[in-house]
């Protein structure tokens, strides 16, 4: 099928080193009042005396803190800044604006409270006995740039160890904005998803994660590369979770590298840092999808793979069809905690999808499969279909 319409180039942002340090400069967040502090009257309701009879009955009641504390819409942003955006290990404080970052977004896109979280320590037990212990003070886990495959083993055991929603945003938010954009761009070519050949460039979180919500969407034919080449069944320098992977992807058992997998493939996903020639994009099949989101640098760059691609997204904001972690994790755990959730599913993140998707309505395009990021109806419409999953799957508080 041709293309419909020749893609645009959103204007390039330019920004000056002053004018980003400025941004930042104190923190990006801030603590609100809900109720005015004036009066001694209201000194009084706020502090001693009268917040004594709070504590008292929630001590009697303990899920009243629901209600008369900030806790059950309080998401805790939660790094250990060892693998933070493209910059790698750099710690935990150097993390923070990124963190604070995250959670002005939660506050701006979903309305709800959140707070950054570092921790000094890389050790999976540290982080899991952390977030025990501080389980009274939140609502909701999102875990940020953690580095793989140590992220797949703390989210799991924190899920296990609490009860609330928990999701790490590398990996879930990518995937499901990842998913919505396939499910934009076989719907512009009128093609079925289920019949795509979808090949993984990056085994890490994000790479897994999109494997994993591909599969559960029915694609079958999914093959996933890391640094040393197709992660197949029979090669043995493998970890626990590219083992799991291997048995459940590579169906028709290719062997080598890029090249070998990209033969005839549909979609390309770039979800690492290195790089993909030009000659090799050009061996896909007819009509192919090309998502290179490395950032900065695209696995490949967009004018480039246009060449022989009919749709293309990048991670970046000055290109068409930005696939961007904002469309999806405010609507995520905003709908998880209007549901009074107590994890996040699979069918919750395949509603996510569905919902964003569902926003680009008829305005959808070659180079609109995927709303902006800065779409005002993203986030209720993510928040609501989230919620409903919840629902259904019955994971909620009242099941």
């Amino acid at each position: 099928m041709p293309l419909v319409s020749e893609p645009t180039t959103p204007p390039t942002v330019e920004l000056t080193d002053e004018e980003i340090f400025a941004g930042h400069l104190g923190g990006k967040l801030s603590v609100e009042l809900t109720a005015p502090l004036d009066s001694q009257r209201d000194l009084s309701i706020a502090y001693t005396p009268g917040v004594a009879q709070v504590s008292r009955a929630i001590a009697a009641d303990e899920p009243l803190a629901d209600r008369y504390t900030w806790t059950s819409r309080l998401v805790v942003v939660v790094s250990d800044g060892s693998a933070v955006l493209g910059l790698g290990d750099i710690g935990p404080r150097a993390s923070l604006p990124v963190m604070e970052g995250k959670s002005a977004l939660f506050k701006n896109f979903a309305g709800l409270n959140s707070i950054p979280l570092v921790l000094d320590t890389q050790d999976p037990d540290e982080i899991v006995e952390t977030l025990i212990r501080l389980r009274p003070s939140f609502g909701a886990v999102n875990l940020e740039d953690i580095s793989a495959p140590r992220c797949f083993e703390i989210e799991q055991r924190v899920i296990e160890a609490l009860d609330c929603p928990v999701m790490h945003d590398d990996q879930h938010g990518t995937a499901i904005v990842v998913l919505a954009a396939l499910k934009g761009a076989v719907k512009v070519q009128d093609r079925d998803l289920r019949g795509l050949r979808v090949v993984i460039s990056g085994a890490g979180a994000a790479g897994v994660a999109c494997a994993n919500i591909l599969l559960a969407a029915g694609i079958a034919d999914v093959t996933v590369l890391d640094s040393k080449g197709i992660v197949s069944v029979d090669r043995q320098d493998l970890n626990a979770v590219k083992v799991d992977l291997a048995a459940r992807t590579n169906p028709a058992a290719r062997r080598g590298g890029v090249a070998q997998a990209l033969d005839g493939a549909d979609v390309f996903l770039g979800v690492s840092a290195g790089t993909v020639p030009e000659e090799l994009i050009a061996t896909m099949a007819e009509n192919s999808i090309v998502f290179a989101l490395s950032n900065p640098d695209p696995e490949i760059h967009p004018d480039v793979a246009r060449r022989h691609a009919a749709i293309i997204a990048t991670g970046r904001s000055d290109f068409p069809n930005q696939i961007n972690n904002v469309l999806a994790f405010p609507g995520v755990f905003r709908g998880a905690l209007d549901a009074g959730a107590r994890r996040i599913t699979e069918g919750m993140k395949l509603a996510a999808a569905e919902a964003i998707l569902s926003v680009v309505g008829d305005e959808l395009a070659v180079d609109k499969i995927v709303p902006s990021p800065l779409d005002p109806r993203v986030a209720p419409a993510v928040a609501e279909a989230v919620a409903a999953a919840a629902r259904a799957d019955r994971v909620t508080a009242w099941h």
